[in-house]
C-alpha cells in the first residue's frame, strides 16, 4: 500500500475518536449545553477550558514530541526503553510537582481568573491536568508503535464516559432528588452545575490512565539523564508553539472576559459565549486537522528513518489543502442546517465561522510545513514562530476586541496562523526543502471561496427557500468537486497507488 493511503488509513482511525467525539458534542452536547445554561455560564465553561488545555502544555512540556523523535532512531530495544521509561518518569515527577503546587495556590488562581470563591473550579481542572498528562507518553507510544485502534478505542471510551458522566450529575442527579433518593445530596448540590461539567471530564479522565496503566508495565524505571538532557532541548522549544497553538485556537473568550465592550463581566462572559458557540460548528475543520496531527507526526518521523525522499511530505500537504479546502465549502453551504445544533439565541455569532474555518486550514498547512525544522533537529524554530504568532494574537485582540467585539479573535486566529502558516513554509524550504505545491493549495482554497461567494451572492439575489437553497447549494458543491476531479485527478490517482 502506498505510504499516503497508510498515512490516509492512521489518520481516520485516530480520527475516529475525534470524530465520533466532536460528532456527539455537536449532535447532543452543544444543543444541550446551549440550552441549559445562559449563555454568560458557558462562557465560563469555554474560559476555563483555555486554561485546562494552556496548562496541559505546560504539564506534558512536548515531551510526547520528544519521545516520537527519539524513539523512532532505529534503537534497539533497550534504548527505546530507555527512552519510553525516562520520558514517563519525567512527566511523574514534574506533574506531581506542578499539581501540587496549582493545589495550594487555589483559591489565589480562582482570584486572578475572576472567579472569587470557587477555587474549586481551579482544583478539578488541576486534578483533570494531572490525569492528561500522566496519559500523554503511554498515548504517544500507542501513536509510535502504529496501534491506532487501541488508541482509538481508549479515547472513544473516555469520551462516551464524559458525556455519560454528565448526564448523570445534570440530568440523572435532579431526578432523583425529584423522587425522594436523598442520597444524591452527598455528590449533588443545584447551585454547582457548571462544576458537574468537570467533575465529568475528572472522572473520565481518570478511568483513561487506568485503561492506559498497563503499558506503565513496560517502564524499564531507569531514568537515562543524557537522553533526558537531549529530548529536554528537543522539546522545549516546542512548548512556545504549543502555547501558542492554544492561545490562538481558545484565548477567545478570556481576552473578551478582560477586554470585551460588556458594562459588566457577565456581559463580556456572554461574548465570549457567542465565540465558543461559532467555533463548535467549525468542528469538521478541527477534527480534520487534530486526526490528521495525531497521525502525521509520528508518520513523518517514521518515514524519515527509513527514506530521504521528501516528495511524500509534499503530497501529504497537498492532500491535505484538497481536503480542508472542501471541508471548509461544505460546512458553509449547509450553514442552515448545521446551525440548527446549538440554540437560536447563539446564531448571532455565526458571522465569525468563515474566518475560523479559514485560520484552521492555514493551521493545517502549519503542521504541514513545520515538519522541516523538527526532522532537522532546529526546533527552536517553531519558538520563533510562536512568538510570532503570539504578537500576532495579542496586539490584534488588544486593540480591536473594544470596537470589533467577538469578531477580533477570530480576525486574529486567521491572521496568525496565517502568517504562522506562511513563515513556517520558508523555513522549511531554508532548512530541509520539501517540493510543496503551493501553487496548488492556494487553487483549491481560491476555488471554495469562489464558490461559497457565488452561493451568497446567488442565493440573495433568488431569494430561494431552504429547500431551494440547499438543492442550488448542493450542486453547486458537486460541480466544485467535479471541477477538482478534472483537474487533480491525475496527481491524486498517482499519489494514492498500490505499490
Amino acid at each position: 500500500m502506498s505510504l499516503l493511503k497508510k498515512l490516509a488509513g492512521e489518520t481516520a482511525i485516530y480520527g475516529l475518536s475525534s470524530i465520533v467525539g466532536r460528532l456527539v458534542n455537536w449532535v447532543i452536547l452543544t444543543p444541550y449545553l446551549t440550552r441549559t445554561f445562559l449563555i454568560s455560564e458557558y462562557g465560563v465553561v469555554n474560559d476555563l477550558y483555555f486554561y485546562i488545555a494552556l496548562l496541559m502544555v505546560l504539564f506534558t512540556y512536548r515531551m510526547e514530541t520528544a519521545f516520537f523523535r527519539f524513539a523512532s532512531r532505529g534503537r534497539d530495544k533497550s534504548e527505546a526503553d530507555a527512552v519510553f521509561s525516562t520520558a514517563s518518569l519525567s512527566i511523574m515527577a514534574t506533574t506531581v510537582a506542578f499539581t501540587a503546587l496549582l493545589l495550594l495556590a487555589a483559591p489565589q488562581v480562582a482570584e486572578w481568573l475572576l472567579y472569587p470563591d470557587r477555587a474549586d473550579y481551579v482544583r478539578l481542572f488541576t486534578l483533570i491536568i494531572a490525569f492528561d498528562a500522566l496519559a500523554a507518553i503511554p498515548f504517544a507510544k500507542l501513536r509510535i508503535e502504529g496501534r491506532p485502534i487501541q488508541f482509538a478505542l481508549i479515547k472513544l471510551g473516555s469520551i462516551l464516559l464524559n458525556i455519560a458522566l454528565l448526564f448523570f450529575f445534570l440530568e440523572g442527579c435532579p431526578w432523583l432528588l425529584d423522587h425522594g433518593v436523598d442520597a444524591v445530596r452527598y455528590i449533588y448540590h443545584p447551585d454547582y452545575r457548571i462544576a458537574y461539567i468537570f467533575w465529568a471530564n475528572l472522572l473520565a479522565s481518570a478511568a483513561t490512565l487506568l485503561f492506559l496503566a498497563p503499558l506503565y508495565r513496560q517502564l524499564a524505571w531507569r531514568f537515562a539523564t543524557d537522553v533526558w538532557r537531549q529530548m529536554l532541548r528537543y522539546a522545549l522549544p516546542l512548548v512556545l508553539a504549543g502555547l501558542a497553538g492554544i492561545v490562538n485556537l481558545l484565548i477567545g473568550p478570556t481576552f473578551l472576559k478582560y477586554l470585551g465592550p460588556g458594562v459588566t463581566i457577565d456581559d463580556n462572559l456572554a461574548l465570549g459565549g457567542l465565540f465558543s458557540a461559532a467555533a463548535k460548528l467549525a468542528v469538521l475543520m478541527n477534527l480534520f486537522v487534530q486526526a490528521f496531527n495525531y497521525a502525521a507526526e509520528p508518520f513523518f518521523f517514521r518515514q524519515a528513518a527509513l527514506s530521504d525522499d521528501r516528495t511524500i511530505y509534499a503530497d501529504v500537504a497537498r492532500t491535505f489543502a484538497l481536503v480542508g479546502s472542501l471541508a471548509f465549502l461544505g460546512i458553509m453551504l449547509y450553514l442552515d442546517l448545521i446551525q440548527l445544533l446549538i440554540d437560536e439565541t447563539y446564531h448571532a455569532g455565526l458571522g465569525i465561522l468563515p474566518i475560523l474555518l479559514v485560520a484552521n486550514f492555514f493551521l493545517g498547512l502549519f503542521y504541514n510545513f513545520s515538519i522541516g525544522f523538527k526532522l532537522s533537529d532546529q526546533t527552536q524554530w517553531g519558538s520563533y514562530l510562536a512568538l510570532f504568532g503570539a504578537a500576532i494574537t495579542v496586539a490584534v485582540n488588544v486593540v480591536f476586541i473594544p470596537t470589533l467585539g467577538y469578531f477580533a479573535p477570530a480576525w486574529a486566529s486567521l491572521l496568525c496562523f496565517g502568517a504562522m502558516g506562511v513563515a513556517s513554509y520558508f523555513v522549511t524550504q531554508r532548512l530541509w526543502p520539501v517540493p510543496y505545491s503551493v501553487g496548488r493549495m492556494g487553487y483549491y482554497l481560491g476555488l471554495t471561496l469562489l464558490a461559497w461567494g457565488a452561493s451568497v451572492y446567488a442565493n440573495a439575489w433568488l431569494g430561494l427557500p431552504l429547500a431551494g437553497k440547499l438543492a442550488f447549494n448542493t450542486v453547486l458543491f458537486v460541480l466544485v468537486i467535479v471541477v477538482l476531479y478534472r483537474t487533480e485527478g491525475r496527481w491524486l490517482r498517482g499519489a494514492l497507488k498500490v505499490s
